[in-house]
């Protein structure tokens, strides 16, 4: 009997199956429409981001150069649709090896290099650039890499557009007149234009050292920053100067520049060699470079003019410090000034042609008592002249600071005074003028506004103007804590 009946029941199943309720089949093809909807819109979806046109240029550029070593920098122009998250990849060609990167990471397997954003530069619109570079090595020979590809994508440029967009010209400050420098000067201060802005992590007392260039319609202003605890560099750039207390500040220990003592930069286009040069302290003559002025994540690790402390140096600067280095060319060379504290102005010199490199042991330009050649240095080129001018700072009798100035037909010359003393100073407490209370009776370290932006630090005789550090004169303590401000002198007395 159970054999029977599953016999009989098996073969009922097999001639007359029942059919699984209706309602299932419905929920069951519903659920299948929807999957395949959902595979349709994904499938849609990778699609389009695959048809996302990827078009991409980059710059590489070797910043400087070394026995053994390198600074390079690479900027992605993205040509296509906007990215949210990039990786750069290359070939060296010569073995070169990557030892130090900044604004991006990177691996690096034999001569294969990935370089990928970091948080803060992933997104990289159409239109946009992104930037970053690194210190290498290299031992024979150190060509640059010649194809790059983005997120996998051979970057060979836009339709139409084979070859790289050359670097723009600056744009030329507005232009100063013709004439010839007074024997005295007087001048009328603004009240204090650019003060600190702390942050987190960049608890700042002073800003000071000043060193501006206009470029393409904006005034890019680098100073030191001060605290208790050192020196570092800050950037800051706007259309008028009634924008600069309002404009944002970023710090340079966020580029390559690093983290450390830093101080006292001199910006300049180094037209050469088509980049810009920021010259500063950091215990030797240091500078870093870029190519965009305007990004100040952009700017290289610092490198250094000379190997250590000169001798000569050593040997005269008793108790001061070596401090404020000046970079001035002509056209067959170029020239490094720095001072000790200690009444000594030093020079040494290379070559246009080998600028930043081969600078000669330093001599001293000029000396005198300590207080009467102090530091902060500046060298320029009178326009339309064969006259150079140079102004260092002093300390007065009154403890304040002030400076003294003097001429030469050549920046490796002898020097004239001109207006150098407390009676008859370049510029000093006695002749600037204010709009009501005197805010500082110092006038101390800064730049005067050019009439161009290159090597030369060409100046007009006209209507000239120099920014520089000012101080509270109730304030007092700790020299780094001193709440140093920037302030504009604007010249009353021009011969133009």
């Amino acid at each position: 009997m159970p054999l029977h009946w599953r016999a009989r029941t098996s073969w009922r199943s097999a001639a007359t199956p029942t059919p699984p309720p209706r309602p299932a089949v419905r929920r069951r093809h519903a659920i299948t429409a929807v999957v395949l909807l959902m595979m349709a819109a994904i499938g849609l979806l990778n699609a389009r981001t695959a048809q996302a046109a990827v078009a991409c240029r980059v710059g590489y550029t070797i910043a400087s150069q070394w026995n053994t070593g390198f600074t390079a920098n690479v900027t992605i122009n993205n040509l296509g649709d906007a990215i949210n998250g990039w990786r750069l990849t290359w070939s060296f060609g010569a073995g070169q090896q990557i030892t130090q990167i900044w604004n991006a990471s990177q691996s690096q397997s034999g001569s294969s290099v990935t370089a990928s954003n970091l948080s803060y530069n992933a997104a990289l619109p159409s239109g946009g650039s992104a930037s970053f570079g690194f210190n290498g090595s290299w031992s024979g020979s150190n060509p640059a890499p010649t194809a790059f590809s983005l997120n996998g994508v051979a970057c060979t440029g836009s339709p139409g557009e084979p070859t790289p967009t050359p670097t723009p010209t600056p744009t030329p400050t507005p232009p100063g007149g013709t004439g010839t420098l007074p024997t005295s000067f007087r001048w009328h201060s603004s009240g204090a234009l650019i003060a600190p802005k702390p942050d987190a992590t960049h608890n700042i007392a002073g800003i000071k050292d000043p060193s501006v260039v206009y470029y393409n319609g904006k005034w890019h202003v680098f100073a030191s920053t001060a605290n208790s605890s050192g020196y570092n560099l800050v950037y800051t750039n706007f259309t008028d100067w009634s924008q600069a207390g309002s404009a944002p500040q970023y710090y340079l220990d966020q580029s390559g520049i690093g983290t450390g003592y830093r101080a006292a930069p001199e910006v300049f286009y180094f037209a050469p060699q088509n980049k810009w040069y920021l010259v500063y302290q950091t215990g030797n003559a240091s500078y870093s470079t870029t190519t965009d002025i305007s990004n100040p994540r952009s700017w290289s690790a610092p490198q250094h003019f000379y190997s250590g402390m000169p001798d000569i140096i050593r040997q005269n600067i008793g108790n001061g410090y070596w401090v404020d280095m000046w970079v001035a060319c002509d056209n067959v060379n170029c020239y490094l000034f720095s001072s000790d504290d200690n009444g000594h102005l030093y020079r040494s010199q290379t070559t246009v042609a080998n600028f930043p490199n081969g600078f000669s042991q330093p001599v001293i330009a000029m000396q005198d008592a300590k207080n009467n050649l102090f530091e902060a240095s500046n060298v320029y080129k009178v326009k339309d002249t064969n006259q150079y001018l140079l102004i260092v700072e002093a300390i007065g009798s009154d403890g304040k600071r002030y400076f003294r100035s003097w001429t030469s037909t050549s920046i490796g010359g002898s020097w004239t005074s001109l207006a150098a003393s407390e009676s008859n100073p370049f510029a000093r407490a006695n002749n600037v003028t204010f709009d009501g209370t005197a805010w500082t009776r110092d006038i101390s370290h800064g730049e005067m506004i050019r009439d161009g932006y290159d090597q030369t630090l060409t100046i007009s005789p006209c209507n000239m103007r120099y920014l520089y550090q000012g101080l509270d004169p109730s304030a007092g303590g700790d020299y780094n804590s001193l709440p140093w401000r920037l302030g504009l002198l604007t010249q009353t007395n021009s011969t133009c």
